[in-house]
Formats: C-alpha cells, structure tokens, sequence
C-alpha cells in the first residue's frame, strides 16, 4: 500500500451539487452571528437548482480539455478483484483509472457473456463514457428512440417513455441498447488497455479475510491490501462477508426466456417489420407476464425476454428437449397480439432462465475491512428495471471515489464503511423498485388494469402528467433512478460523516 501526498479528494469551497433526484446542495456563504444560515442540502426533492450544476458543467468543460484519466489517490492499494463478469471488469477500470494496481481472477477458460441483449441505462453510460468506452461499443451500440408499453392482446401502445433527446438532455447521457457479448467485450479490451492483469482459468476455492487473500483450486494463494468478490449469484464470498451466515437470492416463482431473431425474417412482413422501423423498446404487458423486446448488435438481431410464471424447480429444465421448451415458450403467450405471436414464432431456440432476487443483506464489507462484495453476490434483482449491469457499475464508480477520498490508510475503514451504506441503500431501493414494476406490468384484464392504462394515457397523447405507473417516465422516480451520480453521492456522504 502506498500513501502519496497530495490529491483532490476534499470537495471545492462553492461547489454547487445535485444528486440528479431531487437533494440538491449549495455550499452557504459564511454569515454574521444573529442571521439563519442558507441550508447547504435540500432535503425535499427539486429540480430547482439543475440549471446552476448545468452552468457549472458548461464553464468546466469550455476549462478543461476533456480526458479519460483521472488524479491519483493518494493511497494507492494492492486490490485483488474475483470474477470478470461486467460488475468486476467495472471494478478493475474505476480503481486502475486511480492508479491502484489491480488483478482479476476468472474461473472461467476464457472470457465471455451468456445471454442477449442488455440495456446500458443513462445513469451507467454517464459513468462509462467518462471511463473511456465509449470508442470500444463503436458500431454495436442502438440508441433506442422510446419506451413502448403495448397491451397484450393487440400491441397498442398504453404508456410510452421518450428517450430521444429528452433522457440526454435532462440525464446528460445516453440510453443504450447492445448485445451482452458486446459490452462485455468492450469493457474487457479497455481493462487491458488500461493495465489490469486478469487472470483466466483461475477458480477461487477460499477467501481469508484477515490477510487479505485468496487461494485458488489448484493450491496457489494470492494476497493484497483489498480483495473485492464480483462473484455473481452463487458468490462464495458472500457467507465469508456475513460472518458466516449464507443469505442466497430467493426464488420468484417467475423465469425468462432469452432469445434472438434475425432481422432479415421481421422485414420479411410488414406488420412485423414495421416493429423495426425505429429502434424503440417495445414492452408487451398482461396478466402474469410481459414480452420486452428491442434490437442489438447494430440493428442486426431483435433481442426477446419473455417472463413468465414458473414454479418449477430450475435444476430440472435441462432435461427437457429444446422442442418443448420451445412450445412452452409459445403456448404461454397464445392468444397474444398476432404481431408479437408471429415474432415468437421466428424464435429457433431460446434459453429459459429463473428470475431471482435477493434482499438487503446487512452488510457487504467484512469485520476485517479488508474483503468486500459488490454487484450481483451483494444485490440480484429482477430485470424488470434493466439495472442489474448498471447497479454493479456504479458500484464500482462509487467504490473507486470512495477510496480516492481517503486520505491516508487510516481513513479506508471510513471510507468502505460510508461505501457501503450509501449503496446499499441504493441498490435496495432498486430491488424494491424492480419488483414493483413485476407488479405493476402483470394485472390481469379488470379494474387495476384500466386504471393503470388510464395513468399512462397522458404520456402516450402528449398531455402533461406529473405521476405514471411507468417508472420510466414517472417524473420522481426518472430523476431518481437515472439523474443518480454514483460518484457525487459518496462525496456528499463524505463531506456529511465529517
């Protein structure tokens, strides 16, 4: 572990901050005694303060040339990340941009996602294109135009979000669209680009928290100031970090299937090609299940995700034949809107997936300090929000600052503790958010259902609204979700602990 002198870690005197959902901050001008003090945080949600932090951006940009590194930390670490999945390559380029040196073990034989396409919502690509990668998602990237909720039986649009330009615009980034494969690929070749060393091949058998280190299944043991477990679902370090306590993510009794069609067969029908005229989301919504559909790999293959329910036991799927899991998939949405039952008959093979959610677990950092866990092993949640990747990023933007704010080795149990509380109720809230909108897409015909269609209405024929049950575009739940600055929540929380 090193410690440099030095740094920008402690904010700027007259800063002028919003944490892009409402909780705006000032910094107060001195006053005399006898006089109330401006209040340097807004406690109630406003947007009122946006048009300052806007200016301020403008002046510092027209500054400063812009750049993909960043300042030093001023104590720089040793940091071993386990697994390579998108949340621990996150991980490896927010701390390496700091100057850590970083490496990350994958049990895998080479590197690779399973699965289609992913949404990069505009609260990760503000972080990701600050990181650089933006140059590595040339060309396989679509910019969707808008959110389309459609009514099941006959794809009628019910609620719409507009992504283009209103979410660059009021979120500073852009809302995309890409193959799993794609961005995973991205964010490796900029993890190299940068340094880190990722070791493939390398399963971890046991985590020691007191060391810090890990040892591999071939016997081999490595150590460092800091171990972080990216590992996923089925995290091994997890039950390390709860003092020995297992806290898995529980079953929904809901699964996915995952597919791909070619493009060239949707052209091939009007009504179908014209899903593809513009790139939008198109969400079909009815009773216990949903269809959310858009296109990847630069327009060249339409990604599918078919919820449903199930209460099967996973463990048991493989051994059904890829024909009946194909007819499974159909027979859930017969009946539906001939255009999506047309589309589902394209499909030539799917995976199905269960859907599983964890809960705020009380703890992501070890008695220690010195082993932690971030991503899917600290938060799984359903997908029905599109940010578990996102979650996972800004954890790892979140966890770089934090670090970087410490300004000696002393201060790094500070400074995890305040990571971990500040995104642990963060990523809660995106749990319960996510399975809130489970609730909301999967009204049967009936009462709940109109009224929910009737709170869409006004966004789908251009009348002002200021709630929706789409939490796409519902206003507070918009700038909440996707006006968060990961990286200027952990400096708020650290000038707050002061």
């Amino acid at each position: 572990m090193d410690v440099v002198a030095g740094g920008q870690g402690d904010l700027m005197n007259g800063d002028i901050l919003t944490n892009g959902h409402g909780k705006s901050t000032v910094a107060a001008r001195p006053l005399e005694d006898g006089f109330i003090d401006i209040p340097e945080t807004a406690s109630y949600p406003t947007g009122s303060l946006d048009f300052l932090v806007r200016l301020q951006k403008q002046e510092e940009k027209q500054g400063t040339a812009a750049t993909v590194s960043e300042s030093p930390s001023r104590v720089r670490l040793n940091i071993i990340i386990v697994g390579a999945g998108l949340g621990g390559l996150a991980a490896a380029i927010a701390l390496t941009r700091r100057s850590h040196k970083v490496t990350v073990f994958e049990q895998a034989p080479e590197l690779g996602e399973v699965g289609a396409g992913i949404q990069i919502p505009s609260n990760s690509t503000r972080l990701l294109i600050k990181w650089g990668l933006e140059p590595f998602l040339a060309g396989r990237i679509v910019k969707p135009h808008n959110i389309a909720f459609r009514r099941w039986e006959n794809g009628k649009v019910i609620g719409l979000t507009k992504l283009i330009p209103q979410f660059e615009r009021d979120f500073e980034a852009p809302y995309y669209v890409v193959h799993r494969a794609h961005f995973h690929d991205a964010m490796y070749r900029l993890a190299i680009e940068l340094g880190v060393d990722i070791k493939i091949n390398s399963k971890v058998h046991d985590f020691d928290e007191s060391s810090p280190s890990i040892t591999l299944e071939n016997g081999e043991s490595y150590s460092a100031d800091l171990v972080i477990a990216s590992d996923g679902l089925k995290s091994l370090a997890r039950k390390k970090v709860l003092g020995g306590v297992e806290q898995a993510p529980r079953k929904t009794g809901f699964a996915a299937y995952r597919a791909t069609v070619d493009v060239e067969k949707m052209n091939a029908y009007p009504d179908t090609a014209e899903i593809l005229a513009k790139p939008n989301l198109n969400l079909w919504v009815g009773d216990m299940r949903h269809v959310m559909t858009y296109t990847i790999a630069g327009g060249k293959a339409f990604n599918m995700v078919l919820s449903h329910p199930d209460r099967s036991d996973p463990s048991t799927w493989h051994m059904q034949g890829p024909d009946k899991i194909l007819s499974g998939m159909r027979e859930h949405f017969k009946g539906w809107d001939p255009t999506l039952s047309k589309i589902i008959d394209m499909i030539d093979t799917t995976m199905k997936w269960p859907l599983l959610s964890g809960s705020p677990l009380k703890r992501w950092v070890s008695s220690s300090g010195k082993l932690l866990i971030m991503g899917d092993a600290a938060h799984a949640m359903v997908p029905y929000m599109s940010q578990g990747a996102a979650m996972a990023v800004e954890d790892a933007a979140a966890l770089a600052e934090a670090i970087h704010l410490a300004a000696n080795e002393s201060e790094l149990p500070r400074a995890l503790d305040i990571w971990e509380t500040v995104r642990r109720q963060r990523t809660g809230q995106m749990q319960e958010a996510s399975l809130v909108n489970g609730k909301l897409w999967h009204f049967a015909d009936g009462p709940l259902q109109q009224a929910r269609d009737e709170g869409m209405a006004p966004e789908v024929e251009g009348r002002d609204f200021v709630s929706s049950p789409n939490q796409w575009s519902d206003p507070t739940a918009q700038r909440w979700c996707y006006g968060y600055d990961a990286e200027l929540e952990i400096r708020k929380a650290f000038s707050k602990s002061v």
